[in-house]
């Protein structure tokens, strides 16, 4: 006869193992469900970020699942966007290299997935009011300067200022974003201030203000913007992080291909003029597409060399696991599958 305890304990052995299985397939074969997206992006945004976000495109990829997408830009910097992704009050983050690379040199949980950008001609300036006896870099010494630290402006400045022999201990440095430095330009409250030159063109067109030295001859400043993701949202919706980089990819061939309505797209947003906007696309491309190539990548690790050596990082990048390239390639070998 058969035991019938053993039995019983049988049947509940095999339950619990079956149990265990299925809810093993469940994690690995499914999404748990999200009611909405949070992208991020520096102030009024890069220019895929506003481009898709203005034509919908990254709405109409989602809605379909009951899934919202709300667009945040921070008009603190990157920085700012970078501590609201580390702390999980956006999933993705669309900002400079600088603030990149310090929350994951800090340890944050994030991953470095694509890029935002790309410029070989960064639009960076160095600007004083049109009246300022301030001429070259040298004259900086002792004077205010504005910008958002943090940021590629504040390599710029720390770049610049090293070509003359100085530090930024040199200068008296404000954080500031435009919508404060410049009025206070014009004030006379501090002596140059440095952003870009699409942003500060109304006041160098009026007369008002000058550039007293520009990105376009200092191709040492550019670097990579990124697109970053936090690691736990990575980790449980694989699926629509390569959904948000599909239309990303997309909206970069598109923007390339539809110029000029991109251009208008991307200045109005901005409030900038058309014209000073294509000043920064001379080959009229945007230099927005999110492959992670190696150039892009060694880019990325001289940027971090430089924080390092001014004192701009916490820590450092662990490339390994910061780097992940595995959501684009799924992306672009799906891309390539369906060519005809």
């Amino acid at each position: 006869m058969v035991n019938k305890s053993l039995l019983v304990i049988g049947i509940v052995l095999i339950a619990a193992v079956a149990g265990i299985i299925i809810a093993a397939n469940n994690s690995q074969g499914t999404e748990e469900k999200i009611s909405v997206i949070r992208i991020g992006s520096t102030a009024p945004g890069h220019a895929k970020f506003i481009i898709f976000e203005q034509k919908g495109w990254m709405a109409d990829e989602f809605k379909k699942d009951g899934i919202k997408v709300e667009f945040y830009p921070f008009t603190g910097g990157g920085s700012e966007a970078m501590t609201a992704l580390a702390s999980g009050s956006l999933d993705f983050a669309y900002t400079g290299s600088n603030p990149a690379l310090r929350t994951a040199a800090a340890g944050a949980d994030i991953k470095l997935i694509a890029i935002s950008s790309f410029n070989p001609l960064t639009s960076t300036a160095i600007v004083v009011r049109n009246d300022s006896k301030i001429r070259s870099i040298s004259d900086l010494k002792g004077k205010k300067v504005a910008y958002l630290k943090g940021t590629v402006r504040h390599a710029a400045i720390v770049k610049s200022l090293k070509k003359e022999n100085m530090s930024i201990a040199d200068i008296e440095s404000f954080n500031l974003n435009f919508q404060a430095s410049g009025p206070a330009l014009i004030r006379g409250d501090i002596d140059a201030l440095v952003e870009s030159e699409t942003t500060v063109y109304p006041l160098v067109s009026t007369g008002e203000a000058r550039i007293i030295i520009s990105g376009k001859d200092n191709p040492e400043w550019s670097s990579p913007s990124a697109i970053t993701v936090r690691g736990d949202f990575a980790k449980k919706h694989p699926d629509l992080v390569k959904r948000l980089l599909k239309v990303d990819l997309e909206t970069a061939q598109w923007s390339d291909e539809h110029f000029d309505e991109a251009i208008t797209i991307y200045a109005t947003a901005r409030k900038d003029k058309e014209e000073a906007v294509r000043e920064q696309f001379p080959a009229n491309t945007f230099y927005v597409n999110p492959e992670l190539i190696d150039k892009a990548v060694r880019s990325f690790k001289d940027e971090e060399e430089f924080m390092n050596d001014n004192n701009l990082l916490d820590g450092k990048v662990n490339w390994d696991s910061w780097v992940d390239q595995s959501f684009l390639d799924s992306v672009l070998k799906e891309k390539g599958s369906n060519k005809k």
